[in-house]
C-alpha cells in the first residue's frame, strides 16, 4: 500500500485499465477522491470491504481510505481529487455545507448516486471536464473550476439523499434527521442547546435527552463533543488554518477555550495534536 498525497488544491485524471486477473495496488490519499466509471466492470476494495463497480457508479473515497480496484472489464476511470485547500477558497456557508456531508459518520461504501437522473449528468459533467482540460479555450481555468463545483455539490446532495431513505415514520428516521440537524449546525452553538433541538423537533425538552440517549446510546452533549472533536482533528490535521480560526469557527471564546476543550478530550493541546500529526508517516 502507498500512502498519496495532492500538492495543489484539485486535479483531474483519466485512466483505462485493461482486464485483470490481480488485484491493483491499494492506497490511501490524504485527500478527496471521486472515481467514476466511465466504462468497465470489477471490485471495489475499500477499507476491508469489496463492492462491484460497473458503468455509470461513482464513489467518494475519504482521506485515509484503504482502497484499490480488481478490474474484471477493461474500464476507464474519471478521477477528481481535491483537498481542504480547495474546500477553504469556498465562501464559509457553502464550504461548511460540504464539510458536514462529507464528514457525515453515516456514510457507507458504494456508488453515492441515489438520485437516477444525476448519472447521466455526472457523466456529462466528467466528459466537459475532460475536453476543457485539453483544450485551449478562453476562461478555460474558471469554467473548470465552475464544473468541478458542480459536480462535488451534485455528489453532496446525493450523500445528503441517503439519509433520507429510511420510512419517514420510523424511529430510525427521527433519531437519523437529529443526527443531521446537529452536524449541520455544530458551527453553531446556540442552534445546539437542547431547548433550541427540542423546539425544533416538537419533542419536550425534558424527554429529548431521554429520547436520544435511547436511540444514540450516549448523552446529547457526549455525541456533540465526540462529533465536534472529530472535526478539529481533521481541520488541524488536514489544513493549516490557525488556531485563532479553528476558534472562531467553532464558537469557542478564544484560543485558551479551543485549548481547554480539546485537551480535557484528547489529554494533549490542538498545537502538540498538530506536531504529532506531522510525524507521523
Amino acid at each position: 500500500m502507498s500512502i498519496r498525497n495532492l500538492h495543489q488544491p484539485y486535479e483531474i485524471t483519466c485512466i483505462r485499465e485493461n482486464e485483470c486477473e490481480h488485484i491493483v495496488s491499494t492506497f490511501k490519499n490524504t485527500f478527496f477522491e471521486m472515481v467514476f466509471i466511465l466504462e468497465g466492470e470489477g471490485i471495489q476494495m475499500i477499507n476491508d470491504l469489496c463492492l462491484p463497480y460497473a458503468e455509470n457508479k461513482l464513489f467518494l473515497i475519504f482521506p485515509q481510505d484503504i482502497y484499490g480496484f480488481k478490474i474484471k472489464k477493461t474500464t476507464t476511470f474519471f478521477m477528481l481529487r481535491f483537498n481542504q485547500s480547495f474546500l477553504k477558497t469556498q465562501s464559509s456557508e457553502w464550504r461548511q455545507r460540504l464539510e458536514y456531508i462529507f464528514h457525515n459518520h453515516n456514510r457507507l461504501p458504494g456508488c453515492i448516486l441515489k438520485n437516477v437522473v444525476d448519472k447521466p449528468l455526472v457523466r456529462s459533467i466528467a466528459e466537459a471536464l475532460l475536453r476543457e482540460q485539453d483544450s485551449d479555450a478562453p476562461q478555460k481555468l474558471e469554467v473548470i473550476r465552475q464544473l468541478v463545483n458542480s459536480l462535488i455539490t451534485i455528489a453532496a446532495r446525493n450523500i445528503s439523499l441517503m439519509n433520507t431513505l429510511a420510512d419517514k415514520s420510523s424511529i430510525y428516521h427521527d433519531s437519523t434527521q437529529i443526527l443531521d440537524y446537529i452536524h449541520l449546525n455544530i458551527f453553531q452553538p446556540k442552534m445546539l442547546k437542547i431547548s433550541a433541538i427540542a423546539s425544533h423537533f416538537k419533542i419536550s425538552k425534558s424527554y429529548f435527552s431521554e429520547y436520544f440517549k435511547k436511540q444514540i446510546g450516549q448523552s446529547p452533549q457526549e455525541y456533540m463533543t465526540l462529533y465536534k472533536i472529530k472535526l478539529i482533528e481533521e481541520k488541524l490535521h488536514f489544513s493549516d488554518k490557525r488556531l485563532s480560526e479553528i476558534a472562531y469557527e467553532f464558537g469557542f471564546n478564544d484560543i485558551s477555550h479551543l485549548n481547554h476543550f480539546f485537551k480535557k478530550q484528547k489529554g494533549l493541546s490542538p498545537r502538540q495534536y498538530r506536531s504529532l500529526q506531522k510525524t507521523i508517516v
